[in-house]
């Protein structure tokens, strides 16, 4: 065995294993986050019912936070505005209180990533099963033609009078506020693969919008929609009522 040259290894691997912590390492604040943000979320309520939404959240970098949100409880669709604090330590993890549709105060610990243009987020409270993605709006060009790309497209949840879904498929948007695409659906286990999709969609100036997607043979979906991360991304809701369903559509 060459021990000269597995020591010059070794030396190098030693090397990079001792640069990892210097630039590995962040410092994070309250001004770590501090702009628009979307957040999307899924899971169990505190009476233990399916609970997704999407949130768009304005963070002032000094802790306070306020923000509108589309929620399905459950099937029933709400919507609202919300105030709430958040405390960021300086390893990038913190904590978050929010004010929920019935005015009562929700816990979460945040965990930034993505350089702090994002994170995950859990609820804290007792007897809830809920997690969160958070992404930075950026700068998104919020026009019907702002979105203007080719999407791939992720949607999963609960329809009541069918069980459990799931969507995957590519759609394109094509400025004018038409969509266009194909899809393949999960029906509580039953395949409906690569559907023509058709619809329409509105993009509003503050970045949220609606559409309605029609799966060939199929009844339509409607969706409340929020832009982030520099309009590659569209977080998306179901607002038909007895639906629990929500996802992503990606560039």
């Amino acid at each position: 065995m060459n021990f000269a040259k597995g020591s010059s290894v070794l030396v190098m691997f030693a090397a990079l294993i001792a640069a990892v912590p210097a630039a590995s390492a962040a410092t994070c604040s309250n001004a770590s986050l501090n702009g628009v943000y979307g957040i999307i979320s899924s899971g169990l309520n505190g009476s233990l019912q399916p609970a997704t939404s999407v949130n768009r959240v304005s963070l002032d970098g000094a802790g306070n936070a306020t923000g509108s949100a589309t929620k399905s409880i459950d099937g029933t669709i709400v919507t609202y505005t919300f105030t709430g604090t958040y405390q960021i330590a300086k390893n990038c993890t913190g904590t978050a209180t929010w004010t929920n549709q019935d005015g009562a105060t929700e816990h979460d610990n945040i965990y930034l990533n993505n350089g702090n243009k994002g994170g995950f987020l859990i609820q804290t409270d007792a007897n809830h099963v809920q997690s969160s993605v958070g992404v930075s709006q950026g700068t998104a060009k919020c026009t019907n033609a702002g979105v203007k790309h080719a999407y791939s497209l992720q949607l999963t949840g609960t329809v009541i009078s069918v069980g459990q879904i799931a969507v995957g498929g590519q759609i394109s948007l094509d400025g004018k506020g038409s969509v266009s695409g194909t899809a393949t659906l999960s029906l509580n286990g039953t395949i409906e693969n690569s559907l023509t999709v058709t619809g329409t969609y509105s993009i509003n100036s503050d970045c949220t919008g609606t559409a309605q997607i029609t799966p060939q043979g199929l009844s339509p979906i409607n969706l409340s929609l929020l832009v982030v991360n520099a309009d590659k991304e569209i977080m998306a809701i179901e607002t038909d009522t007895n639906t629990i369903v929500s996802g992503t559509l990606v560039e």
